[in-house]
């Protein structure tokens, strides 16, 4: 597993920003799929979870990134 974890660093170190948006757009076409086979009583727990994880990945990532638009070039 630490083998995995390595190599997928080395990718997103590798990667641009244009390669990490494609990478988004699969996992979200995946997780839209996904979505799609949840049994109808099941949606609204779902929703509930996603909605919570989104939020929960979000705003770490969102202050992470204003923390950089601030300081410029200077890392976090």
């Amino acid at each position: 597993m630490d083998k995995l974890f390595e190599v997928a660093d080395r990718y997103i170190k590798t990667s641009d920003w244009k390669t990490i948006s494609v990478l988004k757009f699969c996992l979200i076409s995946l997780g839209v799929m996904l979505g799609m086979l949840v049994k109808p009583k099941d949606k609204k727990k779902v929703y509930g979870i996603a909605g919570a994880t989104f939020l929960l990945t979000y705003i770490p990532l969102m202050t992470k990134f204003f923390k950089i638009y601030q300081n410029g070039e200077n890392e976090v």
